[in-house]
């Protein structure tokens, strides 16, 4: 299950994404368990960022992975206030921007990594195909 959650900020994401995430769970041969979007602004997640993971600067998305086998399960801290600057600095509009940082979630639990160049750019490939199949 696939759920959508609100911290210092109201509620603005359509669940319509439902759907499309849960395909790209099935299409990377995973299958869905729990996973709770939590959408949220900057100094929210900055503290998430700082109390669990000792980073002191601000991100788009945090994903915690509770995957067991092929079962995807976790949560993913989102700042849409992260996202909406991103995409005017990438000249993208919010709503691509945030469905690239929904995808790069479901990516990070099925197994995908983006520390090293080689990572990301493997990570940015999924995103665009995956980004191509919405509709």
């Amino acid at each position: 299950m696939i759920q959508f959650f609100y911290e210092n900020i109201p509620e603005s994401v359509d669940t319509e994404y439902t759907k499309w995430l849960e395909e790209i769970i099935f299409s990377e041969g995973k299958k869905l368990g729990e996973i709770n979007y939590i959408f949220c602004d900057d100094e929210y997640l900055l503290k998430v960022n700082q109390d669990y993971l000792q980073h002191d600067y601000y991100t788009d998305i945090i994903t915690f992975d509770y995957v067991k086998g092929k079962t995807i399960s976790g949560e993913i801290f989102v700042s849409l206030q992260r996202i909406s600057d991103n995409a005017s600095t990438l000249s993208k509009n919010f709503e691509e921007e945030l469905r690239r940082v929904l995808a790069h979630g479901i990516l990070h639990l099925s197994g995908y990594k983006d520390k090293t160049e080689e990572e990301e750019k493997l990570m940015r490939s999924r995103e665009d195909f995956y980004l191509a199949k919405y509709s």
